[in-house]
């Protein structure tokens, strides 16, 4: 892997509204005193007059941000997604879902990547969060590459949405030049023995798995959930069902709330469904060094393989 290019999905959704906001006036960014964390520094630097630094208050972040929703505008609210979905909360209820105002809200450093940070930081709670909201799109680009396209998207959706974006640099697995949508789930390997559903980082792990399975004569399935909610429950079905009823879910949230309980509520009533999860299981995050929090809490290649070639032989 010394070769692939590893960029972080926090920089490509800011790369991509800088691009963005050339030909879109009413793009509005905001930061909670993160600017240089969340990656805003660059639209900062390149839009000074259109970036609103409102310190370290995330409700008055989400506040501002609904206000410049009704002028008319379209802001890009930016924290740490333990901050925007966990101080913000109770705003974004009442004051962007409630009237269903058109407010993007980013949220970086999820899951227990930003090792450094501790658990404190490292929010795991955040999807659950978001799609329990009614009126909230909910999104998890899985590379640098779907992050710059999906700050598009985020602007052509008129409603909230929410983004949840990575500090770690991981693996470029996708191109540019993908057609993608919310809603429709990305099919990034095709095979029969077993379906791997997974979002965000989970999922450019999971592309280094199935491609190792390719050579050991396992043929698995790759579906990369970008849109959370709404949740493309009739892609995961037939793919699912490709598979003979064996599916992984993989995220890096807590098992509790996520995409898995969301496939596992999608796909009841369905006969034959071999189900396993690899979240993280209900337990915080915490300080240590990226590669040994990775191994800790099995947000790890090796690890997608070892449960998706245990349902195989299911």
């Amino acid at each position: 892997m010394a070769d692939i290019v590893k960029k972080a999905t926090r920089h490509g959704v800011n790369e991509g509204l800088v691009e963005l906001a050339a030909v879109h006036e009413d793009i509005i960014c905001l930061d909670a005193d993160l600017g240089n964390a969340t990656g805003t520094s660059v639209f900062h630097k390149a839009y000074p007059e259109r970036y609103i630094e409102a310190g370290i208050a995330e409700q008055d972040l989400i506040g501002l941000a609904a206000g410049i929703a009704r002028a008319g505008l379209v802001p890009f609210a930016n924290s740490f997604a333990v901050f925007a979905a966990g101080r913000g909360f109770e705003i974004i209820r009442n004051a962007v879902c409630y009237p269903n105002l058109n407010v993007k809200i980013v949220g970086s450093h999820c899951g227990i990547t930003p090792a450094g940070d501790g658990g404190t930081h490292q929010c795991i709670e955040d999807i659950a969060i978001m799609r329990s909201l009614p009126n909230m799109t909910v999104l998890s680009p899985c590379d640098f590459n779907q992050a710059k396209l999906m700050a598009r998207l985020m602007y052509e959706h008129v409603g909230p949405c929410f983004m949840r974006t990575s500090r770690e640099a991981m693996p470029i697995v996708t191109s540019l030049e993908d057609k993608i949508e919310i809603g429709k789930a990305q099919i990034l390997r095709r095979g029969s023995d077993v379906c791997i559903v997974a979002t965000g980082v989970m999922a450019t792990l999971a592309v280094f798995a199935v491609d190792e399975f390719a050579a050991e004569g396992i043929n698995a399935e790759l579906v990369n959930i970008h849109t959370i909610k709404p949740l493309d429950m009739d892609a995961i079905k037939a793919s699912v069902k490709k598979c003979g009823g064996r599916v992984l879910v993989c995220e890096e949230a807590n098992m509790y709330g996520g995409l898995g309980e969301a496939v596992a509520y999608g796909l009841v009533g369905t006969d034959g469904i071999k189900f396993d999860h690899v979240a993280v299981m209900d337990r915080f995050g915490q300080s240590g060094l990226s590669g040994e929090l990775l191994e800790e809490y099995g947000i790890t290649s090796a690890n997608i393989k070892a449960h998706a070639a245990a349902l195989a032989k299911r």
